[in-house]
């Protein structure tokens, strides 16, 4: 790795998106200073004690590390991340395009939109495969999207699941996301999969939502892969452990 960098990362479950950076920075903080050296001692001129080089120990620098697009810990795949000046440009890659592949359950919901929340029981009924084929297609195209209350989203400058956790209820304005695709992968009831290739800002927990209410199952979202950002794809990530992290 090498600050100034574009880093993709294959993040793996159970871990926050700000987990990740925080372990690259303290990767990357490490080697930097290990070229660099502990301290100033062996430079001509430097103090000595006792005929030995007094070390002098170096400011620790603080690398600019950053990701483009926040990953919920359950989530697993595609983290574009960056370092040093290469942060500059956060915006522009977190604006690309996004392709997932997601598992949703029908008949329940969860009060996270995820298997971290509250589940509960909303319906047995079970739709055929053809009735949420044309569910799944109905969503293509321009929708319009509630984001998640448990989501980093900023209210009245604070995010969103920092109020819920306090036990309020933040209001988030609705937004409009395009949904380019939706292809159903596997169906055998309640386990719905399908890939998705969608606009920037697309929360897929809020849209397996509204397909369990289309569907007036309920549904929420047990797993989900991004496989891609833009042009960058997860063939070309990194697992931690490939990238020295251990933990």
């Amino acid at each position: 790795m090498q600050p100034g960098s574009v880093i993709l990362v294959d993040k793996p479950a159970s871990m926050t998106s700000f987990g990740v950076v925080a372990r690259i920075r303290r990767i990357l903080t490490e080697e930097l200073q290990s070229k660099e050296g502990k301290g100033a001692a062996g430079f001509a001129g430097a103090p000595h004690v006792e005929g030995k080089p007094l070390v002098v120990p170096q400011k620790r620098k603080r690398l600019k590390v950053g990701h483009t697009g926040t990953l919920d810990p359950f989530a697993t795949g595609l983290m574009v991340v960056l370092t040093g000046k290469q942060t500059k440009n956060a915006e522009k890659y977190s604006k690309l395009d996004k392709t997932y592949e997601a598992e949703i359950r029908l008949g329940q919901t969860s009060t996270t939109g995820d298997p971290e929340g509250g589940i509960t029981a909303v319906s047995g009924t079970v739709p055929t495969k053809k009735q949420v084929e044309q569910t799944l297609s109905s969503f293509v195209g321009h929708i319009e999207q509630t984001p998640p209350v448990f989501s980093a989203i900023k209210v009245d400058g604070q995010r969103a699941y920092k109020l819920a956790r306090a036990g309020k209820t933040p209001e988030i304005p609705k937004r409009t996301v395009n949904i380019y695709s939706i292809e159903l992968t596997g169906y055998t009831y309640p386990v719905v999969k399908f890939t998705t290739h969608v606009s920037s800002g697309t929360y897929i927990r809020s849209l397996a939502e509204d397909i369990g209410r289309a569907l007036g199952t309920g549904a929420y979202t047990t797993a989900l892969r991004r496989t891609r950002v833009g042009e960058f794809s997860i063939e070309g990530a990194q697992k931690l452990i490939d990238l020295g992290i251990k933990d």
